[in-house]
């Protein structure tokens, strides 16, 4: 029972959140129609449009993730160890929400106009709006140590992509 529950949830996170790359190619077709109208104007407008539908998306996922959870939680079927086991999950997504807003903050801090975390169990993906001139070796060490500090996952964990 709870293992249907769980993937359940892990389905719903999954179809509700966009992979970066999808993201990305989104945001891409957004700007160069914005472009096509006003270009300087508009790739700001566009790139806060991505970062904040980004951000909406991954809390409707979550939100269904945690709505699944304590339906199973509050469930007078399910058994005691379904019933801890959801809400250990409902604790980890509240950690990874927090996690998530608190490394965007730390982000915006050092100068970056804005960005979008999406943590997984094991990984970390990172979208950022690069600084002029792209996003350079230090700007990615700068956010991959935000992160590792921030989450203790190590490196190889850590994808970090630039939004155009």
């Amino acid at each position: 029972m709870i293992a249907l529950l769980l993937c359940a949830a892990a389905y719903l996170n999954w179809s509700y959140v966009d992979t970066p790359e999808d993201l990305l190619a989104a945001q891409q077709t957004d700007t160069q129609a914005d472009t096509q109208t006003d270009a300087s104007a508009d790739s700001t407008a566009g790139g806060g449009d991505y970062f904040a539908s980004s951000r909406l998306t991954r809390t409707q996922a979550r939100d269904e993730a945690v709505s699944t959870l304590k339906e199973l939680s509050e469930s007078d079927t399910a058994d005691q160890s379904a019933k801890d086991d959801a809400a250990a999950q409902i604790s980890a997504l509240a950690d990874d929400t927090v996690a998530e807003a608190n490394i965007e903050s730390l982000i915006r801090a050092k100068g970056y106009e804005d960005a979008v975390v999406m943590l997984g169990d094991s990984s970390a993906n990172i979208v950022v709006a690069p600084p002029d001139g792209g996003l350079q070796a230090e700007d990615v060490a700068v956010i991959r140590d935000i992160v590792i500090s921030e989450t203790g996952m190590t490196a190889g964990q850590i994808k970090i992509v630039e939004a155009s």
